[in-house]
C-alpha cells in the first residue's frame, strides 16, 4: 500500500502574507488538495506567524476531512494554541526564527528531554497524536520512543539536497532506510517529509514501514505552473509507484 500524502499548505499563506491580501487562502487550497486526492493536510503555525495564521489553523480544524497535522515548535505557546485546536496529531518541529525553512531534525538528546516531555506529555494528555520531526538516525528514533512518542517523521532534506543518482544521495537514502528500519521495529508510525517532489519522492515512498509523507513546496511550485489538482494526482501516481517497485524486488 502507498504511503498517505499529507500536503503542507504553508506556502500558499506565504503568498498571500507577501501582499497583506485575503487570498490565496490557504483553507481553500486544503479542500481543493483533499479533492484531488489528498489524505491530510499539514500547516507549520511559526511562532513568527511569517505564512500560516491562527485563524487557519482554526477554520482548518473545522474543514479539513482528512487528516490534520498541525507542525510547531515545542514551546508553552504552541502548546496551548494545540490543546485549544486539537489536531488530529502534532509534529514537533525545531525553530529558528532567522531560517528559511527546517534547517534539520530536533534535539531530541538528554538535555532536551524535559522541555520535550513536557509538550509531549501535555499533548497526549488531552488525546492528540503526537510525531517528532527528527533526522535519519536510529539513535534518534530510539531516543524519540523513550520520550513516549507514537509518530516519527524522518527529515529527507539530506537526501534531496544531494545530486541525483549520485554516491551520497544513495548514502543518504541508505541513512533513511536505516532509520525506518529502527522506527517499525520500535513499533512506531513512521512518516517522512522535506524537499521531496515528484522527481525524487519515489524511494523515498518505497522506505520499509514508511506510512505517511508530509510534502508541501516542491507540490505548490508545480502547482503555481500546472494546478493544484494536477500537482496532487501527479504526487499521488508517483508515491504508488514508488512503493509498487518494494513488491516487485
Amino acid at each position: 500500500m502507498a504511503p498517505r500524502l499529507y500536503v503542507n499548505i504553508d506556502h500558499i499563506a506565504t503568498l498571500r502574507q507577501q501582499r497583506g491580501t485575503r487570498y490565496p487562502d490557504p483553507v481553500v487550497a486544503a479542500g481543493l488538495c483533499e479533492l484531488a486526492g489528498a489524505d491530510g493536510i499539514t500547516v507549520h503555525l511559526r511562532e513568527d506567524r511569517r505564512h500560516i495564521q491562527e485563524r487557519d489553523v482554526r477554520l482548518l480544524r473545522q474543514t479539513v476531512r482528512g487528516v490534520f497535522n498541525l507542525e510547531m515548535a515545542a514551546t508553552d505557546d504552541m502548546l496551548a494554541i494545540a490543546l485549544d485546536v486539537k489536531p488530529d496529531f502534532c509534529t514537533l518541529v525545531p525553530e529558528k526564527r532567522a531560517e528559511r525553512t527546517t534547517e534539520g531534525g530536533l534535539n531530541v538528546g538528554v538535555e532536551a528531554g524535559t522541555a520535550l516531555g513536557r509538550v509531549i506529555g501535555g499533548l497526549r494528555g488531552a488525546g492528540v497524536g503526537v510525531s517528532l520531526f527528527i533526522d535519519p538516525d536510529p539513535e534518534a528514533v530510539a531516543r524519540s520512543h523513550a520520550l513516549g512518542v507514537n509518530i516519527v517523521e524522518l527529515h529527507t532534506g539530506y537526501y534531496c539536497d544531494a545530486a541525483p543518482r549520485s554516491p551520497d544521495a544513495a548514502r543518504q537514502l541508505a541513512r533513511l532506510e536505516g532509520a525506518a528500519r529502527a522506527a517499525g521495529n520500535l513499533g512506531l508510525r513512521l512518516g517522512a517529509g522535506h524537499g521531496l517532489d515528484c522527481a525524487n519522492v519515489g524511494p523515498v515512498a518505497a522506505l520499509p514501514f514508511l506510512e505517511e509523507l508530509n510534502i508541501g513546496h516542491g507540490l505548490v511550485a508545480r502547482a503555481v505552473m500546472l494546478g493544484l489538482d494536477r500537482a496532487v494526482s501527479e504526487l499521488r501516481a508517483a508515491i504508488s509507484e514508488g512503493a509498487r517497485s518494494v513488491l516487485t524486488t
